[in-house]
């Protein structure tokens, strides 16, 4: 655990009382606050309570009387589409609201850091798609190097329930825009941004907004090294704002969109060869098409940013390359399920909007595509360029048909549930294809989650390779 500091005989009020809410519940006890807790949900409230801490309505009237903090967990609007009524009476109140991840940076930190021969880093990592799949990769490559780390936020632990870091410890962060957007404190030693697609724009209220949720990770006098992924304008305008010319190394490019040029500190990922160079001169390189648990070209992106990453931690590049071909992958992220007949089956439940789902189409030919689901806003035009590599579409989600519609051009067949998509595809599969699930759509329709809807999938499949 990592004890928050500077809220000692002080109460500090937490809305939310999921995985992130506890924690903070709990580190804030350790560091010698009140924490003060509230959820909606009766019995997130009596798990809470069994702990030992007080509840209090925060919406009522006078609720943040001898408040000195709001603590909020992520899911919990703070400004879009509306404040939730808790927020909107703190700001009333005059109470600052924060949420764990901007209490961690707060604290993080110890005098026993004085004895270590080398102070604790920390990685933050964000992006639309595959912050995830890039954030399990930095965590293998250093696990497989001997270096202690702990993958903490968005993927693996709470952010404050972590252990205090070893002697050259690293603490390796996936950060949503939700969390980056309300953290009152973000300074990562070192800083990726994978790459911008339009995603939670309710939330953000517009791309605009989103993209200013991601680029908090940076603004804070920016970190010692920023990693970013530049095949897209925002990318680009980003590395703009923090270089100081051409040849400033504390920004490494990232793409796989093509070969980089430049003086600086260059990571690209080009006809499945992934190249570095710095000043001018090739560093490194690795034959990415014979890396098994990183196909196509989004995850030859995430394997450019956990490379740089790598890098930036002092790590050789025949090190890193060995630990590539060991990356096993992530569940519902182009997780191969199985094969029969020469037909292999692959979940990318993840693909949750249209630019995932088009990037795991681009990875893939001869596919048997099963797509459909809660569709987010945009429809699905952007998907036109990688249709040619569908041979067919099994349409799932209660809005089947409407979705269907809109794939035009590609021979569709409307099959409303897992079960029967999963069993026409395997019918009419033949030897070479790929039934591949990338729903490019939300699961909520049918699933709680698109782990859920990967776990059915899976299930499906095993059934028909016996």
């Amino acid at each position: 655990m990592i004890p928050v500091s500077g809220f000692e005989g002080k109460s500090v009020a937490i809305l939310g009382l999921g995985r992130s809410g506890l924690s903070a519940a709990r580190a804030l006890e350790a560091g010698g606050a009140t924490p003060v807790c509230w959820d909606d949900n009766a019995a997130a409230r009596e798990r809470a309570e069994g702990e030992g801490f007080e509840i209090r309505d925060l919406g009522r009237s006078g609720a943040f009387e001898g408040i000195a903090w709001l603590v909020v967990s992520p899911g919990i609007p703070h400004l879009y589409p509306t404040p939730n009524k808790v927020i909107a009476a703190a700001w009333e109140a005059g109470v600052p609201v924060d949420n764990d991840i901007g209490l961690f940076f707060r604290s993080f930190g110890s005098g026993a850091w004085d004895m270590y021969d080398q102070p604790p880093r920390v990685v933050a990592v964000t992006g639309s798609n595959g912050k995830s799949t890039t954030s399990a990769l930095i965590h293998h490559v250093l696990t497989e190097a001997g270096k202690p780390v702990q993958l903490a936020g968005n993927i693996g632990r709470g952010v404050l329930d972590i252990d205090p870091p070893e002697d050259g410890g690293v603490v390796l962060l996936e950060l949503s825009s939700y969390q980056t957007d309300l953290a009152r404190a973000l300074t990562p030693d070192i800083a990726v941004f994978t790459n911008l697609s339009p995603d939670h724009l309710d939330r953000h209220a517009g791309m605009g907004g989103y993209f200013a949720a991601k680029r908090r990770l940076f603004a804070e006098g920016g970190p010692d090294r920023a990693i970013i992924g530049v095949d897209e304008a925002e990318g680009r305008y980003m590395v703009n704002q923090l270089t100081h010319g051409a040849a400033d190394d504390r920004v490494i490019r990232i793409s796989a969109a093509g070969k980089l040029s430049g003086p600086g500190w260059n990571v690209f990922a080009r006809k499945g060869f992934l190249s570095e160079y710095r000043k001018g001169r090739q560093a490194g390189s690795i034959d990415l098409r014979k890396v098994p648990g990183l196909p196509g070209a989004h995850n030859h992106q995430n394997a450019c940013a956990a490379y740089a990453a790598c890098r930036a931690l002092g790590l050789a590049p025949r090190m890193i390359e060995d630990a590539f071909h060991t990356f096993a992958g992530l569940p519902h992220r182009s997780q191969r399920v199985g094969e029969k007949d020469g037909v292999s089956f692959v979940n990318d439940s993840k693909a949750t909007n249209v630019d995932a789902a088009l990037k795991a189409l681009q990875a893939f030919d001869n596919i048997r595509w099963i797509c459909g689901g809660l569709e987010k806003e945009g429809g699905l035009a952007a998907l036109e360029p990688a249709l040619s590599h569908v041979s067919k579409a099994y349409v799932i989600g209660r809005e089947a048909a409407q979705f269907a519609l809109q794939l035009e051009g590609c021979d569709v067949a409307v099959c409303t549930t897992m079960a029967a998509a999963v069993a026409q595809a395997s019918a009419e599969a033949e030897d070479g294809d790929t039934v591949l699930l990338a729903p490019a759509a939300a699961s909520f329709d049918q699933y709680d989650s698109f782990e859920k809807r990967g776990e059915d999938f899976i299930a499906e499949v095993s059934k028909h390779l016996g």
